[in-house]
């Protein structure tokens, strides 16, 4: 580390609370540990769930002074003992820093446990991949891990225009299966070329009618990405043995249909992917560079910001301003607060 310089910038939190609590800062470059490795960051994703853990409203272990963020995509700049596999100038990413007592990534360093660092795919540029792994690994949880969704089967994604939804269409396309969205009437055209073989709006007085009209088997998969749950109509659209998965929504409570979901063999799946293991990360992030490197992942439309507007991006995305826009914070030398 004799070329690292022993502070940094960071926007970091010395307790939980509203966003007034995020400062700009200078912090002390972390030391990687054994099995660790510190990466000069390039690019930070901002993504609500940092917003949940920075509120409480997500309760996780964390360390203060704690630095926000979980994505980060940079260059391997130091390894920790015991580290194979990367060398220093290595073009690297992860998505699970900060949380479960890791400290997070809106910084000009953070240190990351080798088994959570992916190599960045030749050819493919760190801010589309940085803006797309969240969502993207999200996606696959949803439909592999979770759901096992397989060739032929049909897909449908409510919320299809988000980051979420977007990946989800490409990614169940990818799986072999047939892809039916609801979006806004605005993001139909973009919904179907990312891969939807049905795209209606989610505002259509007659959605129900339409969706049981492009579903004549039902749904094998059905992931609500918008937190909305209308269970009813999920329910009822669902195939013999399908899948309903939830992943957002975090204080919703929907009513659920108990005789029509379990007269079809059906089941409910929930999960976070801040519980998801190790391994199944890393299978995400294979599919997610294959997919980069193919092109078949087309990322989000991109906004750029310094990494001392991270108090302001939180700001925006709880009120909800960042609609069909990934902000990514570029860290740059600054002065704090």
């Amino acid at each position: 580390m004799s070329d690292t310089p022993k502070s940094m910038q960071a926007a970091y939190v010395e307790r939980l609370g509203p966003v007034s609590e995020i400062r700009i800062g200078e912090l002390l470059v972390p030391a990687p540990r054994a099995g660790e490795v510190l990466v000069q960051v390039a690019a930070v994703a901002v993504n609500a769930v940092d917003t949940f853990v920075r509120s409480g409203s997500y309760a996780t272990e964390v360390p203060f002074p704690f630095v926000l963020g979980r994505d980060l995509a940079g260059r391997v700049a130091a390894l920790g003992a015991d580290v194979d596999g990367f060398r220093v100038g290595d073009r690297v990413w992860t998505n699970s820093l900060g949380h479960a007592g890791r400290q997070g990534a809106t910084a000009e360093y953070a240190v990351v446990p080798v088994d959570r660092l992916y190599r960045i795919p030749d050819g493919v540029d760190e801010l589309p991949l940085v803006a797309t792994v969240h969502a993207a690994a999200t996606a696959f949880l949803a439909l592999h891990t979770h759901a096992r969704v397989r060739p032929g089967e049909t897909a449908l994604v409510a919320g299809a225009a988000g980051n979420v939804g977007r990946a989800a269409v490409q990614i169940a396309r990818e799986a072999g299966a047939r892809v039916i969205a609801t979006a806004s009437a605005s993001d139909l055209d973009d919904v179907r070329r990312l891969g939807a073989d049905v795209a209606l709006d989610y505002r259509d007085p007659v959605l129900g009618t339409l969706l049981r009209e492009a579903l004549p088997h039902g749904a094998d998969v059905h992931l609500d990405t918008s937190g909305h749950h209308d269970l009813d109509l999920a329910v009822d659209l669902l195939a013999p043995r399908g899948r309903i998965v939830l992943m957002a929504g975090l204080r919703a409570r929907p009513e659920l249909p108990v005789g029509g979901l379990y007269t079809r063999d059906g089941s409910i799946l929930g999960f976070a992917i801040s519980s998801a293991t190790v391994a199944e990360l890393a299978d995400a992030a294979e599919l997610i560079n294959r997919m980069l490197a193919s092109g078949t992942l087309t990322p989000p439309r991109i906004e750029e910001a310094p990494l001392t507007a991270a108090r302001d991006a939180h700001a925006r995305l709880e009120a909800g301003a960042l609609h069909g826009v990934k902000l990514v914070l570029r860290p740059a030398q600054a002065p704090p607060d």
